[in-house]
């Protein structure tokens, strides 16, 4: 009786899972894997360069931070360039480094230990410093050992360098030795960004990382007319600290300006009233400024117009006068107003 108790049908033997990757994935994987098997790259170090060496310096990257696009595009330009002088017939040796110094690593170290200000890393001992920034030089070594081949680049990874070895930090001192023999080394001034925190100078990227949104403060500057006592050219400006060096004003020559006088208000030495000469388009707006600051207006009334090209050429007096009588500032006794 039990044959003939029908069997339930077997269910279907399962599929295997499809390969979740692209063609152009799987072929990418495939030739990486030939030119690592077939050593490829260290063929084409290897072979006759009758042209001889062509040498190629890498800056390199920080270890400390993972690839992004800022790396990827000059990777791919420092790949194409070693393989182009490779088929011109030169040897082209690629050695790939670690940027081991520089405040990436510092603020790294910083917020790990908790600390906020250079006192700090002084208490906590500057020996004990280094040896914590030194531990984590290469913490995403096996991430980048990963995306640079995958971007097709060859580079020697294994024979790598750091910039806190030795042997490279004596070879910046030595280029730099040599560039003073030869008078090349010179002492100048530059304007640089200064960290108040680390106190120390900031390089570009570093500045970058700091930008962000913010509502801050400005001023409102008057410029004496030389010809025109107690009349001013009034601008606008978020960076006061700039006015020192101020060589000119611009205007635009196809705007209305407006010359407005302030009943009210008088020069504090003179007791004459004061004029201002400034765009009529922002005649509301400085009418409200100079109110109480409730939104009240103040007491601007206009007495002329003209347009940009008639202010320019037109001569004021610097707003520093002890600038003015230096010699660097010998020059400078008047400012002249620029056509934008």
């Amino acid at each position: 009786m039990a044959d003939d108790v029908k069997k339930p049908p077997s269910a279907p033997a399962p599929k295997p899972p499809e390969n979740p990757k692209s063609p152009a994935a799987l072929r990418e994987e495939k030739t990486l894997e030939s030119w690592t098997r077939e050593r490829i790259f260290q063929k084409s170090v290897d072979k006759e360069a009758p042209r001889g060496d062509y040498v190629f310096y890498d800056g390199p990257p920080f270890a400390t931070g993972l690839p992004h696009f800022g790396h990827v595009l000059p990777t791919s330009i420092k790949d194409a360039i070693p393989r182009y002088k490779t088929m011109q017939g030169y040897r082209v040796r690629r050695r790939w480094g670690w940027d081991c110094h520089g405040l990436p690593v510092e603020n790294l170290i910083e917020k790990e230990l908790g600390l906020k200000a250079k006192k700090d890393i002084v208490d906590y001992g500057i020996g004990r410093f280094n040896e914590a920034a030194r531990a984590v030089v290469r913490r995403y070594e096996d991430v980048w050992r990963e995306i640079i081949p995958r971007l097709g680049r060859w580079v020697d990874m294994d024979n790598d360098y750091e910039t806190m070895d030795p042997t490279y930090t004596e070879s910046v001192w030595w280029a730099f030795k040599t560039l003073h023999e030869k008078g090349l080394v010179y002492e100048g001034f530059k304007s640089m960004q200064i960290c108040p925190r680390c106190e120390t100078t900031l390089a570009n990227f570093e500045v970058n990382q700091g930008y962000c949104d913010i509502t801050d403060i400005s001023a409102y500057v008057k410029f004496e007319l030389a010809d025109e006592p107690n009349t001013y050219l009034l601008a606008w400006t978020t960076t006061p600290w700039t006015l020192p060096g101020n060589v000119a004003l611009a205007v635009n020559a196809d705007i209305q300006y407006v010359k407005a006088e302030l009943a009210d208000d008088q020069d504090s030495v003179t007791g004459k009233k004061q004029t201002f000469i400034f765009a009529k388009a922002r005649l509301d707006k400085i009418n409200t400024v100079k109110g109480d600051n409730n939104g009240e207006k103040g007491n601007l009334t206009v007495v002329s117009e003209m347009k940009g090209s008639d202010l320019v050429g037109k001569s004021y007096k610097p707003v520093f006068e002890d600038y003015a009588g230096t010699t660097s500032g010998k020059n400078r006794t008047d400012e002249n107003v620029q056509l934008s």
